[in-house]
């Protein structure tokens, strides 16, 4: 098995982007409010390059970016909540937020319990272990090791399905990620952008993917069932690819072209 590298897998992605809907006004019959237009919006500020803190203490990444931009389209103000990750799709159904996005993957065991927007990027799992490793190149030879991964994540769900491996959460992938640099873990199972990111970044040394993508995942904006703002974001993502603007946001975050839809 050859090296993932950014580069490559950024080049072979490919959004899965439904075809747009009609916009549904959104309302009431007494004339709504200023509290109409206010998009409250849950994300783990702990996955870059999709979401972080920036040094100047605000949130960035590309879901960032994103969300802002189909808010804007939308006609709405989104307001970010920072919250752990496996905390999101608890406070939708508690109705504390209007949405999440977070880079989490579209499941059916999700959509079961919330509502998804349209696919908005297209990722994988990948294993990462340390530089010089030769022993770990699939999920089979996970068998027995110590695998770290980031809560609540379908890495996490994947690692637990590895025989006799002893696995250890963590709250955020890149502190998944320290404890491999650190040699307490053999390997870590997480999503390949934001593993690739943290390797290009340099912010987790000796670091390296292997092997190839263990499963195709694409991300979804979740919603509580039932949304009335399902239709709008799902139109407000159509018209941001066709206008050339979701192109400018992967430009920004992945350096590359984004694919041809």
């Amino acid at each position: 098995m050859m090296n993932l590298t950014r580069s490559a897998f950024l080049k072979s992605a490919a959004l899965a982007i439904c075809t747009a809907s009609l916009l549904v006004a959104c309302g009431g019959g007494d004339g709504g409010g200023a509290e109409d237009t206010v998009l409250s919006v849950g994300t783990e500020p702990a996955f870059p390059p999709f979401e972080s803190v920036g040094d100047d203490g605000e949130l960035q990444g590309f879901d960032i970016d994103l969300m802002t931009a189909i808010g804007e389209k939308a006609g709405k103000t989104v307001e970010f909540e920072s919250l752990p990750f496996d905390g999101l799709i608890p406070a939708l159904q508690g109705a504390s937020i209007d949405a999440a996005i977070s880079g989490m993957t579209i499941t059916e065991e999700r959509a079961a319990t919330v509502d998804f927007s349209d696919p908005y990027f297209k990722a994988g799992l990948a294993i990462a272990v340390a530089e010089g490793n030769t022993e770990i190149q699939t999920l089979d030879d996970l068998e027995g090791k110590r695998i770290a991964v980031q809560i609540g994540t379908t890495g996490a769900e994947t690692a637990e399905g590895v025989p006799d491996a002893t696995v250890s959460t963590f709250d955020s992938a890149p502190l998944a990620l320290q404890e491999l640099a650190n040699g307490r873990v053999d390997a870590v199972v997480n999503d390949a952008p934001a593993t690739l990111d943290a390797i290009a970044t340099g912010n987790i040394p000796s670091v390296t993917v292997v092997g190839e993508l263990l499963t195709e995942e694409f991300y979804g904006i979740a919603l509580p069932k039932g949304s009335e703002n399902v239709e709008a974001i799902n139109t407000a993502l159509s018209e941001l690819i066709e206008d050339g603007t979701y192109a400018e946001i992967y430009r920004k975050w992945f350096d590359s072209e984004p694919p041809e839809l």
